[in-house]
């Protein structure tokens, strides 16, 4: 029996609705219907969808609604008013209402459901193929909340972690490849999460953002992927620094499987996984810098991003799925990772993370 693996960060509702994949159907089905499509760079490279999830026995997922606010003049795709990002929101999170409705999906909200589902995916005598995917539900850049008080409306609907930013500019931080503080609307932002406990994802907040979160945000702080600056050192990645912050703060740093992210080499669009050799060994290799400095595993996990805009040109070369991640079993062991080790990178340091916050 594969170890349950917990991934804390899936794009499923941005793969359902903006690149039109029916995420229940087979893997190959899927690239198969894509084959002749290129209005995106990974059509027919996709490596997510439900049934390989459960394939990999990766029970419980962090999954995220996604739409960029885009100022005039900003290069990046997204929406031009914040109505229409908190629009595209919505159509995401009916996806996942379907998904429930079909008994493919189950919302975890608090501690009663994530138990409930935690014990289900460990009876063995109920086949893996006919079991829900769980998943926690989080926003991956504030810029779809119109104001402070869209918040608890999301939050009725099941949204339970957030984070500030994205890439480039955004309404209540700016994010990836910027520089700069907070927007003065992310302190109200900030006031109204610490009302709900929410938690604060950290990822992609510049390192002006990341200090003042930190020394603002009283409540539960996670790091859903991100990986290590000294192996790839540009911003987006976290330095030593912020690494024992987070570590402080009982973080959780999940670590992500983009290779412009695990290999300084890797230019996106440009560089092939395999010419260069990355594998999903690399990603230990951020994983063993992040536990060093904590001097053990309780802080890093996995948070893949598999779905996030890329598929198998843009990841090592040898992961086929996601249910590849189960390969991290024998590459950590090789590495001298003790069972417990594993069990704590797969899934029990997002449950220990979890329990804790939401206890």
């Amino acid at each position: 029996m594969n170890r349950l693996i917990f991934d804390a960060h899936l794009d499923l509702s941005m793969n359902a609705i903006e690149w039109n994949r029916d995420l229940t159907q087979p893997l190959v089905d899927i690239r198969q219907r894509e084959m002749n499509m290129s209005d995106k760079n990974d059509r027919g490279k996709g490596t997510v969808c439900l049934p390989e999830l459960r394939k990999g026995n990766i029970g419980l997922v962090v999954a995220t609604q996604l739409a960029r606010f885009t100022p005039k003049g900003s290069g990046l795709s997204g929406w031009n008013s914040p109505q229409q990002a908190w629009a595209m929101t919505q159509a995401q999170l009916a996806w996942y209402k379907e998904m429930e409705a079909l008994g493919e999906m189950v919302q975890i909200t608090d501690l009663p459901s994530l138990e409930a589902h935690l014990a289900l995916w460990k009876d063995e005598s109920v086949a893996n193929d006919t079991k829900p995917i769980g998943y926690i539900l989080s926003l991956e850049g504030a810029d779809s909340l119109v104001d402070v008080s869209y918040l608890q409306r999301a939050y009725d609907h099941g949204l339970r972690a957030l984070g500030l930013s994205h890439f480039g500019p955004g309404r209540y931080a700016p994010g990836t490849k910027m520089q700069g503080p907070l927007e003065p609307a992310a302190y109200d932002l900030m006031r109204e999460m610490s009302r709900l406990n929410m938690i604060l994802d950290m990822t992609h907040l510049t390192d002006e953002g990341f200090d003042q979160v930190l020394n603002f945000y009283e409540g539960p702080i996670w790091s859903s992927h991100h990986n290590v600056r000294k192996i790839v050192p540009n911003q987006r990645q976290l330095n030593d620094r912020q690494i024992e912050q987070l570590i402080e703060r009982g973080a959780v740093i999940g670590g992500m499987l983009d290779c412009w992210a695990m290999d300084v080499r890797f230019i996106d669009m440009v560089s092939d996984p395999w010419q260069l050799d990355i594998k999903l060994e690399q990603l230990v290799d951020h994983w063993d810098h992040i536990c060093q400095i904590a001097g053990n595993s309780y802080h890093v996990a996995i948070g893949s991003d598999l779905d996030g805009i890329f598929g198998t040109e843009q990841s090592p070369w040898d992961l086929n799925s996601i249910a590849d991640l189960q390969k991290f079993e024998s590459i950590l062991s090789n590495r001298g990772y003790t069972d417990q080790d594993i069990d704590n990178i797969f899934s029990e340091n997002w449950l220990r993370f979890l329990r804790k916050a939401w206890s």
